[in-house]
């Protein structure tokens, strides 16, 4: 197999590995807004689409989806470096193939050397998979830079945020930066909900360091706050002002289970 060509992880367990199917599930998500918002970034959810796949619509039915998107996703499997990046490659998916922006990758790596090219962190890696079909159909000429963070320093997010910038900055059509991250896990539905708030306050703040600590600080299982700190710090840095909390649910609101949960949340940052 060519090493270059990544292939679905996930497919046919968190999102139908159909291409029919996938596409029927996508529309049913996608109410694309007839005058879409050009964001800076966003977070939105990884889970199974059942959980959360109409969060993650709602996000990207609110924003112009550039053509080229650079996601960023906390590292589940354990793999790979702190930051880990593939440059070069497709990834495939059952809606086709989706190229890696090389030029922004490379141009990523010289800004800040901490990146590390790395394929294992990717290979088994749910998180950045599980957006790209919606950002497949929002926009045809897609092209991305997977990022894997396996680290909670805010020193290192905080740098990566500001290599995000100025290497984003510099280009005619402005990337957009995908968070991509579910909320609190695995607690009663009540005491997520309240967690959950917290750390979407510091979100709607554009507060980084403010994310960064009441995660830490409060316990709260937000697997992709590195990726939202990281995220905030560039969109703050290339002049995002604001940001949307486009919509909120956890599982329990699925599934009827309200002991223990997971919480989802869509923000876009303007």
């Amino acid at each position: 197999m060519n090493t270059s060509i990544r292939m679905p992880a996930v497919a046919g367990r968190f999102y139908p590995a159909n291409a029919e199917k996938l596409l029927q599930e996508l529309e049913g998500f996608l109410t694309p807004d007839p005058s879409p918002i050009r964001a800076f970034g966003c977070v939105a959810p990884h889970a199974g689409y059942v959980y959360s796949g109409s969060i993650a619509g709602a996000v990207y039915s609110r924003i112009a989806v550039p053509r080229c998107c650079v996601v960023l996703c906390p590292n589940h499997t354990g793999l790979g470096p702190p930051l880990s990046i593939m440059s070069s490659g497709d990834w495939h998916t059952p809606l086709g193939s989706v190229p890696i922006d090389e030029e922004l990758a490379t141009e990523l790596k010289t800004r800040l050397p901490q990146l590390t090219e790395d394929r294992d962190a990717h290979r088994a890696e749910h998180a950045i998979e599980v957006q790209l079909p919606f950002l497949e159909v929002r926009q045809r000429f897609l092209k991305f830079v997977p990022i894997v963070l396996g680290t909670s320093r805010f020193e290192l997010l905080e740098a990566l945020g500001i290599a995000l910038a100025e290497v984003c900055g510099t280009r005619d059509e402005r990337p957009l930066i995908v968070a991509s991250s579910d909320m609190n896990h695995y607690e009663s539905d009540a005491i997520t909900r309240r967690k959950d708030q917290m750390a979407i306050d510091r979100v709607l703040a554009l507060d980084a360091r403010g994310l960064h600590d009441v995660v830490m600080n409060e316990d709260i299982s937000m697997c992709g706050f590195g990726p939202a700190t990281a995220m905030i710090t560039a969109a703050k840095n290339l002049g995002a002002t604001q940001a949307e909390l486009v919509e909120y649910a956890t599982s329990g609101d699925v599934s009827g289970d309200r002991d223990r949960v997971v919480g989802y949340a869509g923000i876009v940052v303007l």
